[in-house]
């Protein structure tokens, strides 16, 4: 079966074309400035990429542009539109509406909205392209496959705030965790890497990049997980805070005259590593400006690499063992420098970076150092592989 996996944002669409039988992808691309004058296409099957500029004025148009892309007579790799069996859409939150990947009815779009206010940056536009393919494809099964679906397994001592009960027995106010088929993928990657059962491992997934979290994966299983009810607790990231002390939150609003939305703009928007150096979001140009000697960078990134260390620190203890840490996304799979300056304090737990073989980019390797007695691992990570197989599954039972 040949499976379309959709990620849409508010003024993007990114794609895959997938076919299940090998799970060898077709053609990607990336559609962006949806509803601005000039629209962008980047597409890409087998060595030829295309890249198109033209009005893209709203989502299902977008689709349209992808589907066009797809079948085009030059370089299309499929001949029509019948050719695609199911869509697998990214759905961010599913709240404790949807502990799994649905087939999206009238009902699940329902409830997909429901859950908007806790995703106000991802759910709509995800939406958008559910309804456009919907309108577009009405005649092939369309799942949703939630980020949040992974970490249904923690256990009530993760997920629940020690906040008063009525907060969560009332309001449904707990921990979801983020970037689910980030997290399963590579802890999947991971057991095949060490030629284990995963059911037999204890697995830290660090999916750092402009986001980030980690997670604890026991037995195959998600029982801790960095980020929360929202986005911008944890590890510290690119513009977001990461973890903060309530009270300083709540003593910029009583004493120093911030509004709630001036606290909410600071910390999704400009705090983390961007808040810290006063430089970028972006580490390659804090690592650049650490190393001409800007104090702040240095902190930034020292700060960045600490709290990524708190967290494998409390995971180990909370599996009771530790097998691997895997690194994944932007950071994580192409930040050497941050790789090892993570590693360099976790000799306690048994962790040795082999500094050689950790000199690279963008690839799934094995960075352990002999005597480790936990295996390094780098393993890019592939979410849309990971919505493809749910939506492959789902659609076969139709």
């Amino acid at each position: 079966m040949k499976i379309l996996v959709i990620n849409s944002g508010s003024s993007s669409i990114k794609f895959k074309l997938m076919d299940m039988e090998n799970e060898d992808q077709l053609a990607e691309g990336l559609l962006e400035r949806i509803g601005l004058p000039e629209g962008r296409i980047r597409f890409k099957t087998g060595e030829d990429t295309i890249i198109l500029e033209e009005p893209i004025p709203d989502h299902r148009k977008g689709l349209s542009f992808v589907l066009d892309a797809l079948t085009h007579p030059e370089y299309g790799p499929i001949d029509s539109y019948d050719e695609i069996g199911a869509v697998g859409h990214r759905v961010v939150h599913g709240g404790e509406k949807f502990t799994s990947s649905v087939i999206i009815n009238d009902d699940v779009i329902a409830g997909i909205e429901e859950c908007s206010f806790m995703a106000p940056l991802h759910n709509p536009p995800n939406l958008q392209g559910i309804r456009a393919s919907m309108e577009t494809l009405s005649n092939i099964p369309n799942i949703a496959v939630f980020d949040t679906a992974f970490h249904q397994t923690m256990p009530p001592v993760s997920y629940i705030y020690g906040l008063p009960y009525s907060i969560f027995e009332e309001k449904r106010m707990r921990r979801f965790g983020f970037h689910g088929p980030s997290h399963q993928y590579v802890a999947q990657q991971a057991a095949k890497m060490m030629c284990k059962p995963l059911e037999e491992l204890c697995i830290i997934t660090c999916h750092l990049g402009n986001g980030s979290s980690l997670t604890a994966v026991k037995h195959g299983r998600s029982i801790d997980t960095s980020l929360g009810y929202g986005t911008a607790c944890g590890v510290m990231m690119g513009t977001r805070s990461g973890d903060v002390d309530s009270a300083i939150l709540i003593d910029l609003v009583e004493n120093y005259g911030y509004s709630i939305q001036d606290v909410k703009e600071m910390v999704y928007k400009k705090s983390g590593v961007a808040g810290i150096s006063g430089i970028s979001s972006d580490q390659r140009d804090v690592e650049e400006a650490a190393l001409q000697g800007n104090g702040r960078a240095q902190l930034a990134l020292d700060m960045y690499a600490s709290t990524v260390r708190k967290y494998i620190g409390a995971y180990a203890v909370t599996m009771g063992a530790l097998d691997a840490i895997v690194f994944t996304a932007g950071v994580g799979e192409n930040g050497p420098q941050m790789r090892e300056r993570i590693c360099n304090g976790l000799e306690v737990l048994g962790v040795s970076l082999d500094s050689e073989a950790n000199d690279f980019k963008g690839q799934q390797r094995d960075v352990t150092a002999g005597g480790s007695r936990v295996r390094v691992l780098v393993i890019p990570t592939n979410e849309e592989l990971m919505i493809a197989r749910e939506t492959d599954r789902l659609a076969e039972g139709i």
